[in-house]
């Protein structure tokens, strides 16, 4: 009994058995990556890549499904449907990222969204250990790499540094010392004098690390004059 369950599920021909095996390993890899998803916050989780898998897994199943059964069909393609699914994955990636005053977000789960249908499509189509290594590499790169760069500070983002100083500055010393001592560089600065109610208003253009932690950095920038606003923001929205 159990034997014939393995050849079943092993048979290069579409079946009931192997059909309902795929589709409950396509879920469960795509819930192991949904969940790491979501567990970082993003609009993606469980419940899409699950669907995702499966629905790519489905669509690998009828294109093998659809000649086997039809022979009469001598144009029946198996990869027809399948390719159809990287095309239409883009439309649902696409949803995924988030573009706001020029500050991309998104690109790794719309990437995600991707590899998690080439999986599916692997699992419909019989490559389980394939599939099934592949899911452990993405989350290898999700959460081990994301570890890795959290700890070796790499990646530098733009950002720009908005201050409304009720005084005329006229000496950005103390500032630049600032900036150094907190390992962020600073690209340029623009300046606009209010001589009539004695204000200064400085946009600093600075790059730092993209996991950098600016709340003691802005405490810093405060204490050199008296400040009225601090304005933390991309460098697009200047």
């Amino acid at each position: 009994m159990i034997t014939h369950i393995v050849n079943d599920i092993n048979s290069l021909d579409v079946n009931l058995t192997n059909s309902i095996f795929r589709m409950l390993l396509s879920m469960g890899l795509g819930v192991m990556v949904g969940a790491e998803r979501k567990r970082k916050g993003q609009i993606a989780g469980i419940r899409t890549f699950a669907l995702i898998t499966m629905g790519a897994c489905l669509a690998m199943l009828l294109s093998i499904y659809v000649p086997q059964e039809y022979m009469g069909l001598k144009n029946g393609d198996p990869g027809r449907i399948a390719a159809q699914v990287i095309t239409g994955i883009g439309f649902l990636g696409g949803g995924a990222i988030i573009r706001a005053k020029g500050s991309v977000k998104g690109l790794t789960t719309a990437a995600g969204i991707w590899i998690s249908a080439i999986i599916g499509m692997a699992v419909g189509i019989g490559m389980y250990v394939v599939a099934v290594t592949s899911t452990l590499l993405i989350l290898i790169v999700l959460v081990m790499f994301d570890w890795y760069e959290k700890w070796q500070s790499v990646g530098q983002e733009s950002k720009a540094i908005i201050m409304r100083v009720n005084a005329i500055l006229t000496n950005l010393d103390p500032y630049r010392k600032i900036f150094d001592r907190n390992d962020v560089h600073l690209s340029t600065y623009f300046i606009e004098y209010n001589y009539a109610e004695n204000l200064t208003e400085v946009n600093f253009l600075v790059l730092a690390h993209s996991h950098a932690d600016f709340i003691p950095l802005l405490e810093e920038l405060r204490g050199v004059a008296p400040t009225l606003s601090i304005t933390l923001s991309s460098q697009a929205e200047i």
